[in-house]
């Protein structure tokens, strides 16, 4: 077993206009400043991060992490989420999804795509220059929209759906494999690959690819009402990435799961600050180290309710709390006895 990494903090969410978020200096100094040791950094965040000199200038690279140094962070992964969405999207989504790429692409979906394809490659290349061994991203979704099937779904869409997407994801998890990084789809929904079963889909039509990884997030799978313990037993090897978000879900007489198109704070389930949800962290903190985990616990705030700031300054003494130094030593070792087959033998009563 290994201790989980961290606190970290996902930046994706803070970034804007205003000191200090605005520029990588002040905002790795603010996070230091709040008790976290990581960032991670969304790769489309040109605020931030220049992902093209970052693959093209090894002073830039030497630049970049000597300035989250001398903050006090290290900068634990990159995320291509935004572009990874762009990868596969389905037409019904064409409007919405095109504020996620640069204006010249705008509804020209097919030049939108490749660029997303070539942005999410770049992160690979990025990540492995860096130093990193993995890479939060988002599948994208093709069949998203037939869901839930009514009518019923023509016989072989959602195949032909991820058929699409495996070969799509194809070339990017062998770039990865060239640069020994980890994709970490996060398992979310919205995406195609948003619970268990259909990650499962995905894997098994990339040939269960080394490199096609989780980034797990409780809160998603709280909200699908999913055993998110459960989960991590069952994919543990497959967890590269972990985001430490809450969620609350309070079904009433009116609405469920789906929410009755309310905004986040009206819904019967929402996300919350770490600790202020339903999340029973003790547990998946445990489940991940006693699954020797290898990477970082990463705040990511999303909160119907509480102010960013605060939320940010609250996890991460909240991850912190969380994180178990694991043992080097079983607890009974101080009652270990010495013992040969003879001994053993006698013990059983075969001697």
């Amino acid at each position: 077993m290994r201790t989980i990494k961290g606190p970290a903090l996902f930046l994706a969410q803070f970034v804007s206009d205003a000191a200090p978020f605005n520029d990588w200096d002040t905002i790795t100094a603010w996070a230091a400043s709040l008790g976290y040791e990581g960032v991670q950094v969304p790769s489309a965040e040109t605020r931030l991060f220049d992902l093209d000199r970052a693959v093209d200038s090894q002073t830039y690279r030497d630049e970049f992490l000597g300035i989250a140094a001398q903050n006090g962070v290290v900068v634990t992964e990159l995320s291509s989420h935004l572009q990874g969405q762009l990868v596969a999207v389905h037409p019904a989504y064409d409007t919405a999804f095109d504020a996620f790429a640069p204006p010249a692409l705008r509804g020209r979906p097919a030049k939108r795509q490749a660029w997303a394809v070539e942005q999410v490659a770049q992160t690979v290349r990025a990540s492995r220059l860096l130093g990193l061994s993995a890479m939060g991203t988002f599948s994208g979704a093709l069949a998203w929209p037939y869901l839930y099937p009514w009518p019923q779904r023509a016989p072989g869409l959602v195949e032909t759906a991820f058929d699409t997407l495996a070969t799509r994801w194809r070339p990017l998890l062998d770039l990865a494999e060239e640069n020994g990084v980890d994709i970490c789809y996060e398992i979310h929904p919205g995406e195609d690959l948003h619970d268990g079963i259909t990650f499962e889909m995905f894997l098994d039509r990339v040939d269960k690819h080394p490199r096609a990884n989780m980034l797990y997030d409780p809160s998603h799978y709280l909200l699908q009402q999913l055993d998110y313990l459960a989960n991590i037993d069952i994919y543990h090897d497959r967890i590269r990435m972990f985001h430490v978000k809450d969620a609350e879900f309070r079904p009433t007489g009116r609405q469920g799961v789906y929410g009755g198109y309310q905004p986040w704070v009206e819904r019967a389930g929402r996300f919350r600050s770490p600790g202020d949800g339903q999340v029973d962290f003790a547990q998946v903190f445990a489940k991940l180290a006693q699954h020797d985990f290898p990477g970082w616990a990463v705040v990511e705030w999303e909160c119907a309710l509480k102010h960013p700031q605060q939320g940010a300054r609250e996890g991460a003494a909240f991850v912190r709390r969380h994180i178990i130094p694991v043992t080097p030593m079983a607890f009974d070792d101080f009652a270990a006895q010495q013992a040969d087959a003879d001994a053993i033998d006698r013990a059983l009563g075969l001697a």
